[in-house]
């Protein structure tokens, strides 16, 4: 019997060149498996700043805060009341905070606050704060503190002789 021919099997063709679409595809994989390794600490987010309250009379104190600077040292600025400088809150320096006093001839109206982590040249953050006419005084109003000792002492009186009366006809309607 004639020996038969063994049968090669085809040559092996070589693999096809990356198209656009396979190399964008192995781009964004190979981005998002480093995304997904990288801590997040290593990138910042911009920084969050706050002024607490938000409208305040001309004399009346506001606390500052930012969030996010990464360094721990920063500052403040305002026509409202110059310059601050803050300090951390913490020892890994996450906020800075401070405190400032409203100048007294502040002018109404709105006032940028200028936070700036870091030195000159660090990340900065704008927000706004309001000055407002200053209104009138809470709690007692200012009436206690102008009494005299003497007019304290008559107006007590009348309160407890008001009582007394009052107690003195209860218990006669209750004999009666």
């Amino acid at each position: 019997m004639p020996a038969t021919p063994l049968a090669t099997p085809p040559a092996a063709r070589p693999a096809p060149r990356p198209t656009a679409p396979r190399r964008l595809s192995a781009l964004a994989a190979l981005t998002l498996a480093v995304a997904a390794v990288t801590p997040a600490t290593v990138a910042y987010a911009a920084p969050a700043a706050t002024v607490s309250p938000g409208t305040v009379a001309p004399g009346g104190r506001v606390s500052l805060n930012i969030e996010g600077c990464g360094t721990k040292t920063g500052r403040a600025s305002s026509t409202a009341f110059g310059d601050v400088r803050l300090t951390p809150g913490n020892q890994e320096a996450t906020n800075l905070f401070g405190s400032a006093t409203v100048l007294g001839n502040a002018v109404q109206g709105t006032h940028r606050v200028t936070f700036e982590c870091g030195g000159a040249g660090g990340q900065r953050v704008t927000v706004s704060l309001t000055v407002a006419p200053s209104g009138a005084r809470g709690g007692t109003g200012g009436s206690v503190g102008s009494m005299r000792t003497g007019q304290i002492a008559v107006g007590g009186a009348l309160a407890v002789g008001a009582l007394g009366a009052g107690v003195w006809v209860m218990r006669r309607r209750l004999s009666a």
